[in-house]
């Protein structure tokens, strides 16, 4: 019995209660059910007695004691104890805690993924690096952890699209063709503009295929350099996200809001709106009508926009393509962001408590890591993933909270320790592969016998299958909270589970003995934790080996 299960068998016997006239209350939908702390108190507990007692004008051990009455008579449920001033201690049979292990290997990589978020239709922007040079270790957070999110709200039945946003317009970008121009020619780059070896590389890059733009003059040349290096630079961030198994579904780029007259329009919109305000020859967005610290200008005295005014036009278009949700991840140097981007959300008719989600990331920062001699003062992402390798670097940016700033220790990710968080879970689950090909070889399979799940009853399997239960609400609440780090660290708790269960519980008999259903349900049980692990490895974008 899953928790799930376990929340409509108690809302079951909530509406019969009521409808027997015990008790009088509206019955929830769903029921919360957790772990206790304690596992003497049973394996599941709830507090609904004390959250609907005194609505139904009962006191809340008593409404416990109506609704305990009704549990204890539910198939798969061995007691119901009431602690204190109302608490549900749940303890079920053996078999239907058991049970549990056949279900997960029969959802296979489905368990987990749940329908808390369905009909939720949401843009994720996330990364967003300017095209004017490698990625590195400030973008490699939220590309992890952009990632994972993703792959959560997805795997909660949203409707998500993840996007790019490329800042391939401003200045940024003639600054970046001069700096070519200048390698092109053997000079220093220009003041202000992007010194590493990269730059030289594309200089190469382009007139091997070009050559006759050396001898353009630099006005001629200037425009040309910019598509080529442009196109060059955004492959190589697009190459450096698939080696981290990040992929967007749009790629959007800035140009297209100037060219296709979408900042125009998008004033005309505001103006609509009553939120524009003409002044000083400029034209301002009133932001300070929903708690910005100033109003901001969309369009210059000289007619030219503004970054916001980009901004603006492009927050409208994620609503005109139908994202009810837009969530925007930024560094930690744009917590400025957080007051003008609710504020367009509000002017444009959106409610920027539901209509907009803002995240914003913590620096990190690698012990020992070398900046790049091909980019500069930089650390690049491709060269961490050399050096630490996808899985270790993803798994432990995914496991701390994206607010906390974090230092990662690259010896401990290069261990093959248990200390070290990615190679316990890949480890255990290589280890119930390993355990599965084992009982296999001696003719142990899922088949040999009817599955008995009342036959595990070792402490070790109560714990290992409580986890094991836990794992697609830990899923749910990981994605409407954006906090993949839930999900890593129940990762380590099924794997710690595991690695007692399988020093304490054997699959293969002993010698001399000849295997019995008791066999078979523990190779049940360990093919579900691999299935459970290799599920939550797969929601943080980490690989689930067979072999290590």
């Amino acid at each position: 019995m899953t928790p799930e299960e376990l929340s409509a068998v108690i809302v079951a016997c909530l509406q019969d209660a009521v409808s027997a006239g015990d008790i009088t209350v509206d019955v929830p939908a769903t029921v919360k059910v957790e772990r206790p702390k304690n596992r003497d108190h049973g394996d599941w507990a709830t507090n609904i007695a004390l959250q609907l007692g005194k609505r139904a004008g009962m006191n809340p051990r008593d409404f416990a004691g109506a609704l305990a009455e009704r549990l204890t008579a539910q198939e798969g449920i061995e007691s119901v104890d009431i602690a204190g001033p109302g608490f549900i201690n749940i303890t079920l049979a053996a078999g239907a805690a058991g049970q549990l292990a056949r279900t997960i290997v029969e959802a296979g990589a489905a368990f987990g993924t749940n329908d808390t978020l369905r009909g939720e239709t949401v843009n994720m922007e996330f990364v967003s690096a300017n095209p004017t040079g490698p990625l590195h270790i400030g973008h490699t957070r939220w590309a992890a952890l952009g990632d994972a999110i993703a792959r959560l709200l997805r795997a909660s039945g949203a409707t998500l699209t993840t996007e790019y946003y490329i800042n391939d317009a401003g200045s940024q970008m003639n600054t970046f063709a001069a700096s070519v121009y200048a390698r092109l020619h053997g000079h220093d780059v220009p003041e202000g503009g992007y010194p590493g070896q990269y730059v030289q590389d594309l200089a190469d890059s382009i007139v091997a295929e070009h050559p006759e733009v050396r001898d353009l003059s630099e006005a001629d040349a200037l425009p040309v350099l910019r598509e080529h290096a442009y196109r060059l630079q955004l492959a190589d961030i697009e190459t450096t996200l698939d080696d981290f198994g990040v992929d967007f579904d749009v790629w959007f780029s800035e140009t297209e809001l100037h060219t296709s007259g979408a900042i125009g329009t998008a004033v005309d919109r505001l103006r609509e709106q009553g939120h524009i305000l003409d002044q000083d020859d400029a034209v301002w967005l009133r932001t300070t009508d929903f708690g910005d610290d100033k109003d901001r200008v969309l369009i210059r005295a000289n007619g030219e926009p503004t970054y916001f005014a980009a901004d603006a036009a492009y927050y409208l278009s994620k609503k005109d393509r139908g994202f009810d949700r837009k969530i925007y991840l930024l560094g930690a140097d744009h917590h400025g962001y957080v007051g003008r981007l609710k504020a367009i959300a509000a002017c444009a008719g959106d409610d920027p408590e539901k209509n907009i989600e803002i995240l914003i990331g913590q620096l990190i920062s690698v012990n020992g890591a070398k900046l790049s001699k091909r980019a500069g003062n930089i650390i690049e992402l491709k060269d961490l993933i050399e050096w630490l390798g996808k899985d270790a670097l993803r798994y432990s940016l995914a496991r701390f909270p994206a607010d906390s700033p974090m230092a990662i220790d690259p010896e401990l990710l290069r261990s093959r320790s248990n200390d070290n968080p990615v190679y316990y879970v890949q480890y255990a689950h290589a280890r119930s592969r390993n355990a599965s090909r084992t009982a296999e070889a001696h003719e142990i399979t899922r088949e040999l016998f009817d599955f008995d799940a009342t036959t595990l009853t070792h402490d070790t399997e109560s714990a290992l299958l409580a986890h094991l239960g836990e794992f697609p609400s830990i899923v749910a609440m990981a994605a409407s909270m954006r906090e993949p780090h839930r999900v890593a660290r129940h990762l380590e708790v099924i794997a710690g589970a595991y690695h007692s269960w399988y020093a304490a519980c054997r699959i293969i008999p002993l010698q001399g003995e000849q295997p019995g259903p008791v066999n078979v349900a523990r190779l049940w049980l360990n093919d579900a934790t691999s299935q459970v692990l290799a599920n939550g490895l797969a929601l943080l974008g980490v690989d689930a080996p067979e072999k290590m």
